[in-house]
């Protein structure tokens, strides 16, 4: 038996930091697992495979990234108390991040099912866990008996102050102005995933060949965990093609216009001419005795069918600069672009591109409405939020409606796109939800989402920075001969080789998302695909200009409306009154959201301009200050030998001196003022918090006689000594009450 306490360890220094590979200690069943550290950051990352008992005709891998509530110390938030069975949206992105530049490194036509599973079990709240886990993945895999063409590893760059910085800590990432998430072999990058602040293109292409070559010594110590303690390599034979059966499927093809299936430019007429070349291969082939009986060689067709395609398209994009749709390699699509076309929505947007159409719609909301997420750093608030929706009609297809992994990268690189351009919270308070419905689809849906989202946001007013437009670039790479193609189609992203998102402004980059599907990318090919997208990007800015060339000047008539004010912090709870009792009459009676800090300020968001106004009425109700000179209708609250404590404002008491009772002599202050009832009074002083008001001086007006302010401003002697025996008044805060005691002379 193994000793646990023992197990094989490597280092690798990288970014000024160690990591740890070590394998051995747990997770000894799985076919490969290793335990990834830096700091007091811990991943475990295990791989399993077994063989498939039918081709499924695509490679089953499935990548599962968790975060335990536990490796930070904390509690899950939910109901149940425990991680729940469906991963978070961070947990999803990250297991994205995991699958792509490893999937393309299994070789084709593995028969094995094949599961990826990266658990976070310590967390520092210093170093992310998620380049970890995606290195971790890789050296998993390279310990099992899995045919696998690695090592890649991860890493992130940061920028503070102009200097790259790689795998920084959150402090760090607070103060840069880029984020980006890639992987790389020994030779090219594999994969790259960030967002950015405006930053031009040559410094992201710099920081991407700076990061590859940092993170070499995670490739090396790899290799040498493989060499002390990888297990065997199964035995794989790679699918041997049957030259007859492809010769014979060509013949076919050429005869029934598979090349000219493959130059029709509307989608659905080139799928229906792609179907029928097909079926009449199909007929040909079932026709033939050589073919007919061979059930085996009949399954491979369509897969034939495909490479001849790919191959079609390809050679005539090399040799004659002639892509499906009749394009050269750097135009883009035509563009249309309607605004407001949604009555009720607060901004919408039409954003269509080719065949690619995005309904883009932008929802204003009240702080409240921000999403608030349950992760190992603590409850996380968004304020702003989009979401990108794939129906199946979008392509002419029947499914089940769910949200996929998909849906939800594509999101997420179209919220990382927009994200800087928002005002800050300070001068644009609102939570802001855009809603990306790609309504028809043919490649490029996720960018497009990108511009419609922009264009709904200025289309409701809110005031962005700059407009920000992404296009989707693609790579036909045979030997040393590339081609990049600019806005590619949905076939173009299937047959080539490479799809590189990039998104940003006139002045930078604001994000970036690349997947490859050969081997690794090299900095010349990164750097053409950057200098046509940059091409690319000013066009669909000057076509959005033409329709939006800025945010509207004034929020939709639809939108919440939000007012400021502050009060005096001592009356904060009874604004809020017990058990919540008074801000709930409040927000029921206006329909308004209130948010109150422990400040003073209150910041209050209502469907219209008149529910406002009630909602800032009611709330000042219980900030009012008395006033010399008015009148209040005031509740005796105590009657006292002196007189009578009235409240003439929630929380605000006055005394009203038994010689301010009555026109004439008051022998009892009982006899005129009656505990609960209503009073009519006058203030006539304040002194500090002591107030003092008579009911004298209204009676006196109500006859004709104006108040004069200097009769009342000093007690009468009678009222004097009054005066010595009690005190004159009092205000009360924050639901206590001054106490006046009987002072004998």
């Amino acid at each position: 038996m193994q000793d646990i306490f023992n197990p094989t360890r490597v280092t690798a220094r990288v970014g000024g930091k160690e990591v740890i590979f070590e394998t051995g200690r747990l997770a000894n069943q799985a076919h490969g697992a290793v335990w990834m550290q830096c700091g007091g950051t811990v991943v475990l990352v295990t791989v399993c495979s077994q063989t498939l008992e039918f081709d499924k005709g695509f490679f089953p891998l499935t990548v599962e990234y968790s975060e335990k509530m536990y490796a930070a110390g904390r509690i899950p938030g939910s109901f149940f108390r425990r991680e729940i069975g469906r991963p978070s949206e961070r947990e999803t992105l990250v297991s994205r991040l995991i699958d792509r530049p490893i999937r393309p490194l299994f070789p084709k036509g593995l028969k094995e099912d094949v599961q990826v599973l990266a658990s976070v079990i310590s967390a520092d709240d210093e170093n992310d866990p998620d380049v970890l886990a995606l290195t971790g993945a890789s050296a998993a895999v390279m310990l099992s008996p899995l045919p696998f063409e690695g090592p890649v590893a991860g890493g992130r760059i940061g920028r503070v102050n102009g200097q790259f910085i790689l795998n920084p800590t959150h402090a760090e990432m607070a103060q840069s102005d880029l984020n980006i998430v890639f992987a790389a072999s020994a030779d090219a990058l594999t994969m790259v995933e960030g967002s950015a602040n405006f930053v031009p293109e040559d410094v992201i292409i710099e920081a991407l060949e700076w990061g590859r070559k940092e993170i070499q010594p995670l490739i090396q110590a790899q290799l040498q965990l493989r060499e002390l303690a990888g297990k065997p390599k199964m035995a794989y034979v790679p699918h041997q093609d049957n030259e007859a059966l492809i010769a014979r499927v060509r013949e076919l093809a050429e005869a029934a216009g598979l090349d000219a299936s493959m130059q029709v430019p509307d989608k659905l007429e080139r799928k229906e001419a792609r179907k029928a070349v097909k079926d009449r291969i199909m007929e040909a082939l079932l026709a033939d005795d050589a073919w007919a009986d061979n059930e085996d060689a009949l399954k491979e067709v369509p897969d034939i069918i495909a490479m001849l395609e790919k191959k079609a398209v390809r050679a005539r994009i090399l040799n004659e600069d002639r892509r499906i749709d009749g394009r050269d390699t750097r135009t883009v699509r035509p563009i249309q672009i309607q605004s407001s076309v949604l009555p009720r929505a607060h901004g919408s947007a039409i954003f269509a591109r080719g065949e690619t159409k995005a309904l883009a719609v932008t929802t204003l909301g009240a702080s409240t409405d921000e999403q608030r997420v349950d992760s190992l750093v603590g409850d996380v608030t968004k304020r702003f939020m989009l979401h990108y929706n794939f129906p199946p009609f979008s392509v002419g297809e029947v499914k089940p409606v769910r949200i996929s992994r998909r849906e939800i990268g594509h999101g997420a690189l179209a919220e990382k796109a927009l994200r800087p351009i928002l005002p800050a919270e300070d001068d644009f308070p609102f939570t802001v939800r855009v809603v990306s419905e790609t309504v028809e689809s043919n490649g490029s849906s996720s960018m497009a989402a990108v511009c419609g989202g922009c264009l709904s946001l200025m289309d409701a007013g809110v005031p962005v920075s700059a407009p920000v437009a992404g296009v989707a670039m693609g790579l036909i790479k045979e030997g040393d001969k590339f081609i990049v193609l600019t806005d590619i189609l949905g076939d173009e992203d299937a047959l080539g080789d490479m799809d590189f998102k990039i998104a940003g402004t006139a002045d930078g980059v604001t994000a970036v998302q690349m997947d490859i599907k050969i081997t690794g990318l090299t900095t010349e090919i990164m750097g053409r695909a950057m200098q046509q997208a940059h091409e690319a990007r000013q066009h669909i800015l000057g076509e959005m200009a033409k329709v939006l060339a800025g945010p509207r000047s004034q929020l939709s008539k639809y939108a919440p409306q939000h007012a400021e004010i502050f009060v005096n912090p001592d009356i904060i709870r009874l604004i809020i009154g017990p058990g919540g009792k008074n801000i709930k009459a409040i927000t029921t009676a206006t329909g308004a959201s209130v948010d109150i800090e422990d400040s003073g300020r209150v910041s209050i968001f209502a469907p219209t301009a008149e529910s406002m106004e009630r909602a800032r009425e009611m709330i000042q109700y219980y900030d009012q200050r008395a006033e010399v000179g008015k009148n209040y209708t005031a509740k005796v609250r105590k009657i006292l030998e002196i007189g009578a404590i009235v409240e003439i404002l929630p929380n605000l008491e006055a005394l009203v001196h038994v010689s301010q009772l009555d026109i004439g002599r008051v022998e009892r202050p009982e006899d005129v003022a009656r505990l609960g009832e209503d009073m009519v009074v006058k203030v006539i002083e304040i002194n500090g918090d002591r107030i003092r008001a008579s009911r004298k001086a209204v009676l006196l007006e109500e006859q004709g006689h104006p108040w004069n302010p200097e009769e009342t401003a000093r007690p009468q002697r009678s009222e004097r000594g009054g005066e010595r025996r009690g005190d004159r008044g009092g205000e009360r805060r924050g639901g206590g009450r001054r106490e006046h005691r009987d002072r004998r002379d």
